[in-house]
């Protein structure tokens, strides 16, 4: 097998998903399934789950510069496994994928590294929150990256508390019972730089990480989200999405300033989008009305820059985004599935 062919046959999980996300439907079978009831451990679930299909370590970032201006920070490490284990050398099945992006109100910087298991270009500890591909780094002091002009470094001043989504870490992303394994870190104040190509600079925010892994999180009529992280000025959190299907299906969690999830099940939170704008990877809604009535929660959701397409392997929309209505804030929207396979390179 040449070595191109090799490259192609372990990327296969990741070209997979870029059918319309489809692939994270595909079989799982050999693989370990989520378990409802299965009590979440720590520092041990901060690392990898090899004998699972993907998981990912997930960072957003709502800040604002010294310049007065609004940003946005990106920083994501996907893990995918062509067999249900890990060895500790070149023929480790595990294959690494990293995302960065910035975003600015007028542009929007994305890259992407991949990684190959076994070898230490890229992995996550089972010891502490850390996790790297390359020189791209995550911990729980902070998270850098560079590529090529622009870059961040940005320090977390807390962890603050973990909350566990759906059942205590159960999340369910279907009627016919997909789910994942799921906990977030919403209260991470952050500061640090921002490296433009035009110069840096400083800013202050608050940071918010999602740890998911599962082997098969949707079914097999669903072929992408719309993934919504609230920050709200009063202090609490909303995680809400809408897993676009034959029918679609939703989850909430209503996170209370001091880190007490509520759960919502399917149907509970409604996202409908208002607005589509033209963007890098075709039309995409930018403008949502967002309620959760059992929390008197009714806001419009608008794209702080219309344009943040990530352009990388798997194409998405990831973006930070304004809040106004019942609730003030900022937050990130995260939506998949919007481009046509033909469109994608």
């Amino acid at each position: 097998m040449n070595v191109r062919v090799a490259f192609l046959c372990l990327m296969w999980p990741f070209a997979a998903m870029a059918q319309g996300f489809a692939g994270l439907a595909t079989d799982a079978q050999g693989f370990a399934m989520p378990e409802r009831g299965a009590a979440l451990e720590f520092p041990r679930d901060h690392g990898a789950h090899p004998d699972f299909r993907i998981e990912w370590w997930y960072v957003t970032a709502t800040l604002t510069g010294t310049d007065g201006r609004d940003y946005g920070a990106q920083w994501t490490l996907f893990r995918s496994a062509l067999a249900p284990y890990d060895t500790q050398d070149w023929s480790s099945p595990q294959v690494w994928l990293g995302h960065a992006a910035i975003t600015t109100e007028t542009d929007h910087y994305a890259a992407e590294r991949y990684g190959r298991g076994g070898i230490g270009q890229a992995g996550a500890s089972d010891e502490r929150l850390e996790a790297w591909i390359d020189d791209w780094t995550l911990s729980e002091t902070g998270m850098s990256m560079t590529s090529g002009d622009w870059g961040y470094d940005l320090v977390f001043d807390q962890i603050g508390p973990t909350v566990l989504q759906g059942d205590a870490g159960y999340s369910v992303k279907s009627a016919s019972g997909q789910a994942s394994h799921y906990y977030s870190h919403p209260f991470i104040p952050v500061s640090g730089s921002l490296h433009l190509p035009k110069g840096d600079v400083e800013v202050t925010g608050q940071a918010w990480l999602d740890r998911e892994w599962s082997s098969q999180p949707l079914a097999a009529d669903q072929t992408g989200w719309d993934w919504f992280s609230l920050v709200f000025d009063s202090g609490a959190r909303l995680m809400g999405f809408r897993l676009r299907g034959a029918q679609d299906f939703t989850a909430a969690t209503w996170i209370d300033p001091d880190g007490t999830p509520t759960p919502f099940a399917n149907g509970e939170f409604v996202a409908e989008p208002l607005e589509i704008a033209a963007t890098d990877g075709g039309p995409i809604p930018v403008r949502w009305h967002v309620r959760l009535p059992r929390k008197q929660v009714d806001v419009t959701v608008i794209a702080m820059n219309s344009n943040a397409w990530m352009s990388v392997s798997i194409p998405y929309w990831e973006g930070p985004v304004y809040v106004t209505g019942t609730h003030q804030g900022r937050g990130y929207l995260e939506m998949t599935g919007y481009a046509e396979p033909d469109d994608e390179e």
